[in-house]
Formats: C-alpha cells, sequence, structure tokens
C-alpha cells in the first residue's frame, strides 16, 4: 500500500469543519473574510496511513474505553530512536491528552501557589497562561537578539533569576516556538547544569523536534545521565503529522518519584484512557508515517525559502529570522515605526490575515507577527501578496 497524501499543493477547504483555525475568526473578533495563517496546524492531510487506521477504527463501529498495548510504545520508541537517537523505556511513559495539559499538571505537580517558574519570551503564549492561571509566579529570562537578529539565552540572568526568585521550575521550549532557535548542545548543558546545581526541574516541551532544518534536535533530557533525574519530557505526534485535534502527547518521565506525582496530578483531574480514534492515529504515523514526514518536512523548508526570498525582494523592511525549527516563521515589523495597534490594522484590516501578533508571547515580542507557513505554496503567496500591498499604503 503506497502513502497516497503527498500532494501539498492541493487546496484542502477546511470550511464548515468545525475547524477553529477557518470556522471562528468572527467569534474571536476577526473579519469574516480573513486568511487564517496563526494557528500551528497544517492546511495538509495528514498521511493517508492514519487515514486508514482511522477509518478502521471507525468501520469497527464500537467506540469504546480503549489503551495503547506494546506495539504502541514499540512504534514511539522506534521513531524515537531512529529520528532523534533516544532511546526510551516503557515504564518512564505517561500519555496526556495534549503538551499544554502536561505543562499545567506539572505546574501543579512540581510546584504550590505562589512559587516562581520560570519562561523565556518571547515563548508560545499557553505557557503564561498555565503558570498565571494556577496561581504561580512567572519569571521571565527574556531572549536576547545579536546584531544579526539571532536569539541567544542570557545565561547570567538566567542563573541570577533562578537564584534570587527561588524558581522551582523551568519551561524549556526546544525547538523555540516562536523564535524557531533549535537550541545547541553547549546552550542546553550550560542552563542543565545550572538547573541541576540549584534543583530546578525542567519541563522540556520537544513538540516540534521533528522539524528542525539547520543543525540536529538535541533531546535535553538524553545530554547527561542526571538530566533524566529533573526532566519531563513533552513529546507529540500532533505537530510532525497535523494530527493536533486527536488529542494525543507522549510524556517521558525518567525519575520514579517525579513520575508517580505528575501521574497523582493526572489522576486529580479525573482524567483517565485517552481518545482512541487519538492512539490508532499516533501508532500508524510511527509507524507508518516516514515518507509523508519527509515529504512534508521538505515542502514546509521550501516554504520558508520562499518566505524569505519574497520579503527581501519585496518587502525588505520586513525582516525573518530564518527558523533553525519549527513551520512557524518570526516576522519583525519593526521598522515600519508602528504602534501596535497601528501594526494590527495593518495586518487585519489592510492585509485581511490572521496572524498571531508577536505582543501575545510576551513583551519582548511587541513589533512581530507568527505566520504559519506549513500551507499550499499559493495560499502562502497570497498571504505575502497581501502583506506587500499593505505595507506599500503605509
Amino acid at each position: 500500500m503506497a502513502e497516497r497524501n503527498l500532494d501539498f499543493d492541493a487546496l484542502v477547504d477546511r470550511k464548515n469543519t468545525g475547524c477553529l483555525k477557518y470556522d471562528f475568526a468572527v467569534k474571536r473578533g476577526m473579519p469574516e473574510d480573513v486568511l487564517p495563517l496563526w494557528v500551528a496546524d497544517m492546511d495538509f492531510k495528514t498521511s493517508s496511513y492514519v487515514q486508514d487506521a482511522i477509518a478502521a477504527q471507525a468501520e469497527h463501529g464500537i467506540y469504546g474505553y480503549n489503551e495503547s498495548g506494546e506495539s504502541y510504545f514499540e512504534a514511539v520508541q522506534s521513531w524515537l530512536l531512529k529520528h532523534h537517537g533516544w532511546k526510551v523505556e516503557e515504564k518512564w511513559l505517561v500519555k496526556t491528552p495534549g503538551v499544554v495539559f502536561a505543562l499545567a499538571m506539572a505546574v501543579k505537580a512540581f510546584t504550590r501557589e505562589g512559587d516562581a517558574v520560570m519562561i523565556q519570551q518571547p515563548v508560545y503564549y499557553p505557557f503564561s497562561g498555565v503558570i498565571k492561571d494556577n496561581d504561580r509566579k512567572i519569571v521571565d529570562n527574556t531572549l536576547v537578539q545579536d546584531e544579526t537578529g539571532k536569539y541567544h539565552m542570557d545565561i547570567a540572568d538566567f542563573e541570577d533569576k533562578i537564584i534570587k526568585e527561588k524558581v522551582k521550575l523551568f519551561f524549556l521550549c526546544n525547538p523555540h516556538n516562536p523564535v524557531g532557535r533549535a537550541w545547541s548542545r553547549e546552550e542546553l548543558e550550560t542552563i542543565g547544569d545550572i538547573c541541576c546545581q540549584h534543583r530546578v526541574l525542567v519541563v522540556s516541551d520537544e513538540i516540534h523536534e521533528d522539524f528542525v532544518f539547520s543543525g540536529k534536535h538535541q533531546v535535553f533530557s538524553n545530554l547527561k545521565k542526571e538530566y533524566e533525574e529533573i526532566t519531563i519530557t513533552c513529546t507529540a505526534p500532533s505537530k510532525t503529522f497535523n494530527i493536533a485535534g486527536l488529542q494525543t502527547s507522549n510524556v517521558f518521565i525518567p525519575n520514579p518519584q517525579l513520575r508517580r506525582e505528575f501521574k497523582k496530578q493526572i489522576s486529580a483531574t479525573g482524567y483517565s484512557q485517552l481518545n482512541a480514534a487519538g492512539l490508532a492515529a499516533c501508532e500508524a504515523a510511527y509507524r507508518f508515517g516516514e515518507e509523508w514526514y519527509r515529504a512534508v518536512s521538505a515542502y514546509i523548508r521550501e516554504n520558508i525559502s520562499f518566505t524569505k526570498k519574497f520579503l527581501e525582494e519585496h518587502i525588505p523592511q520586513i525582516k525573518m529570522l530564518e527558523p533553525e525549527g519549527t513551520y512557524l516563521v518570526w516576522m519583525d515589523f519593526r521598522a515600519l515605526g508602528l504602534t501596535g495597534q497601528e501594526l494590527e490594522d495593518l495586518i487585519i484590516h489592510k492585509a485581511g490575515l490572521w496572524l498571531d501578533s508577536g505582543a501575545i508571547f510576551g513583551a519582548a515580542g511587541e513589533g512581530f507577527q507568527r505566520i504559519n507557513v506549513a500551507c499550499p505554496r499559493i495560499t502562502l503567496k497570497t498571504a505575502l501578496e497581501r502583506i506587500e500591498k499593505a505595507v506599500s499604503s503605509l
């Protein structure tokens, strides 16, 4: 049986399917006809092997409680070993309905109200949400840019704030969303040693690990044995295979005490078995989805190059840092000299686009916009041409 879903230029109509991206613009305060390139799912059909696995389950006709068996773990383990050189053990695995859910469970399990949790803004905005909503304190180790625009960690500030704020938990985003860094081994070991020294637990969100275009994804927990003891690693097939709506994530916690505390917190929510279709999709994706994954990765890489070239040739005022990882492009509009509201008006009303405003990623994101380039190239070209026309009207 051959992979059928390899035409990434095909336009798939997602309207009137209950799609968050396309059907809820008005409810979220956007114009009805806005072109959405915000939320991080793809406009591509997933692997046909995933479709077939879900179809087979649907055909069965009984949708009761399901649990994963050895074949599920073997598929996940094989994928992580092949692609990232990381050999996970079955006892480490805790399945959750999503990475954000796992982040919230970690906050509840390993901190108390008022405790400090560190993040590195501008960063994926649910990081801040699960900290604030659980009445913990956000400590921001803001990323810094060099003269080329590339982002780096401020190591001195990292350790200083851990000590002064008595940080208990650190959310690592690797690869980083939205700035696109795939952190180097040296960078990760520098902060890892600091966390070990000061007994800071690390929740490493590695959901974008399969999309690294420059360098190599470094699994934080796998860099040193001592990191295993302090790390909760969050992975999922959702970004890789465009199955976020099936709500399946695989969290790995080698430390048995941390794993017990984490699982206890999940039990306290009343949550048990995962979505049955999600389990089937995850196993099929990791077992049979290699051809689709390689093809979609190549297409996204070309979309990133297309975006960079378009901006350089047509809108040089807007700078983009070519992402080392993720299919999300971080665009710098600050040279236009617009206020935050003026930039929002430019994107939404003049360009007719729905992007993610940089400001929602933290104060360090003001003046930026995040665009999802995992879409057919004609869609991406249309969006960029709209931005060009809007900027030329200023």
